[in-house]
């Protein structure tokens, strides 16, 4: 039998997809939401599909942002010959609250996952190399997370950008294990950047 009317039980299920939100969450979520006042509702409606409409790859970095350029790639005060490649936009966003970096980015959008089907193609790679021929790069960070599929893709991204004469670096491993970097506090972050090292010939 089911328990809730359909439009109630079509919102659960719809909230249920999103990561982290569990049957319990998505329940909650949806009470919530029907008990919002409706001009709430239809600002959290409009401002999802805003969002989807206008956001998009920024031109340089390939993060989220919804000009041709994001704030960063745009700004000429920054150090646009250090690249720091990160996996999503949430770590570059990490790395920006810090307020200490002064580089520029590249968001992959994902890490070399074997195990899962994900493979050098099926991430922003090819766009980095493309940047790196085409720009004058003094050092490229490589700050995916230190889990096993971040690892191998920065081994991965070390082979292929070392024949470049770009120097190449790893930040330090004060991250933890299978760590995160949007969860990891502002020293931390910090500390792995400033203690960065060159990744040899291997």
């Amino acid at each position: 039998m089911e328990i809730y009317s359909s439009h109630i039980g079509r919102l659960i299920e719809q909230l249920s997809r999103l990561p982290g939100i569990g049957p319990k969450s998505a329940q909650r979520l949806a009470f919530f939401i029907i008990r919002l006042p409706k001009e709430q509702v239809e600002s959290l409606a409009g401002a999802i599909l805003d969002a989807k409409e206008n956001v998009h790859y920024c031109r340089e970095c390939c993060t989220l942002t919804d000009g041709d350029l994001c704030p960063v790639c745009a700004d000429t005060r920054r150090d646009h010959s250090t690249i720091m490649v990160v996996e999503d936009t949430r770590d570059m966003a990490a790395y920006e609250k810090t307020g200490k970096y002064d580089g520029v980015y590249h968001v992959l959008h994902g890490a070399i996952s074997p195990m899962n089907g994900v493979g050098p193609e099926d991430i922003r790679m090819k766009e980095l190399m493309t940047r790196l021929a085409k720009e004058d790069i003094k050092e490229v960070i490589l700050a995916t997370n230190s889990s096993l599929e971040g690892e191998t893709t920065a081994m991965y991204l070390a082979r292929l950008i070392r024949p470049t004469g770009i120097r190449v670096t790893r930040i330090a491993s004060g991250v933890p294990v299978g760590g995160d970097l949007d969860n990891v506090d502002e020293v931390t972050l910090l500390r792995a950047l400033e203690g960065r090292t060159d990744m040899g010939h291997g």
